[in-house]
């Protein structure tokens, strides 16, 4: 598949980076703001005007950019694929997005919006947006080029009360004239990489390194760019650094392609033990034959903050009792390590308090939004 260049001023991008949310600050995110502008710059180095950037940002406090920007609410992004977009005439769009993200049950990517909470976790569906922007909804813009970094870990597996709160955008009839490409950072239940002390996404900062060195084109061929990005994130996964695996989806006329992820090597690459986080903290208490002993499991409630004790469900059956102790503290900020301190005070064996500590980290490791 091969088209010629596109004109800088015939192209249009919607450049999203949101490090903060509603939901508080274990939702923060450093990086994807920066990356958004480093991509604007990007742009703007391949002589796209700067009116054709629409750039909808949520920054961490105090790294707010000294250039004009619209907030990443629901209300401001729903518009933007709305109406901002669709009424573009230009010849190509960008779509370029960093932030938190998750698979939810039907198989969709959830992207959430800054004013994303825990109980009304507010996000666009992917799927939705692309359905509207290659419809005759949207006339113009018949080259579309997407960049998502966030993850596609399973909704499921975050424990939320609620689903995430998605809409399924007005679309018009489907047309074939639109060339619409996805790279996506992480595959199906995977976690995106972010480097926190960088403020980067890993594959948005490869995919910037790979745009830095291909022509002038600010909207290069998505195979060989994408091919490219593959084989860094490749070398990523072998040395260790990271699990996900991105895909590409490519729709264009009389052009169908989809470049699944490869399998991941394993978790061996992290060095943790396969099996759900959550089971293995279990595993890890059910290690400890105090826990088989209700007096000592007493003495061992007895340690934790009454505040914790005094919503915590009790059992008189072991197993059972011990998830009803980790499921209360697990809602608190500090509360597992409030529990492996009380659990070692009256055990502290070294290989099962290795075991534990580990499993704990483990689970904290797991990205709560989804991100």
């Amino acid at each position: 598949m091969t088209r010629g260049p596109v004109p800088p001023d015939r192209v249009f991008a919607l450049v999203v980076g949101i490090e903060q949310y509603a939901a508080g600050p274990d939702w923060d995110l450093p990086g994807p703001a920066r990356d958004a502008l480093r991509f604007r710059d990007w742009l703007l180095a391949r002589g796209v005007p700067d009116t054709h950037i629409q750039l909808h940002l949520a920054p961490l406090p105090g790294t707010a950019p000294d250039i004009p920007f619209r907030s990443a609410d629901h209300d401001s992004l729903r518009r933007a694929f709305i109406r901002d977009v669709p009424e573009r005439e230009d010849e190509a769009l960008w779509v370029w997005w960093g932030g938190h993200g998750v698979l939810d049950t039907d198989e969709k990517t959830a992207l959430y919006t800054a004013d994303a909470t825990l109980t009304d976790r507010r996000a666009i569906d992917v799927e939705s947006a692309l359905t509207r922007l290659r419809s005759d909804a949207t006339p113009g813009l018949g080259v579309q080029m997407w960049m998502v970094d966030a993850c596609r870990t399973f909704d499921e597996q975050h424990r939320f009360p609620q689903s995430p709160s998605t809409e399924r955008f007005p679309a018009g009839a489907r047309v074939a004239a639109h060339e619409q490409s996805l790279m996506l950072a992480a595959g199906r239940g995977q976690r995106a990489g972010n480097d926190p002390d960088r403020r980067l996404g890993l594959f948005s900062d490869i995919v910037l390194r790979e745009l830095h060195e291909r022509e002038d084109d600010p909207l290069p061929d998505p195979l060989p760019l994408f091919e490219a990005v593959k084989a860094r994130m490749s070398a990523l996964r072998e040395a260790g650094q990271t699990l996900q695996t991105p895909c590409l989806r490519l729709e264009a006329p009389g052009h169908s392609e989809r470049v699944p992820p490869v399998p991941p090597a394993g978790r061996a690459l992290t060095g943790r033990p396969a099996g759900a986080p959550t089971a293995r903290v279990i595993r890890a208490l059910m290690g400890y034959p105090l826990m088989n002993d209700r007096d000592e499991r007493q003495a061992l409630v007895n340690e934790l903050p009454p505040s914790v004790v005094a919503r915590m469900p009790r059992h008189p059956m072991p197993r059972t009792d011990v998830i009803g102790i980790f499921r209360a503290v697990r809602s608190q900020p500090e509360g597992l390590w409030q529990l492996y301190e009380a659990v070692t005070l009256i055990d502290d064996e070294p290989v099962r308090e290795a075991e534990l500590k580990a499993a704990i980290q483990d689970f904290l490791a797991e990205p709560g939004p989804g991100m």
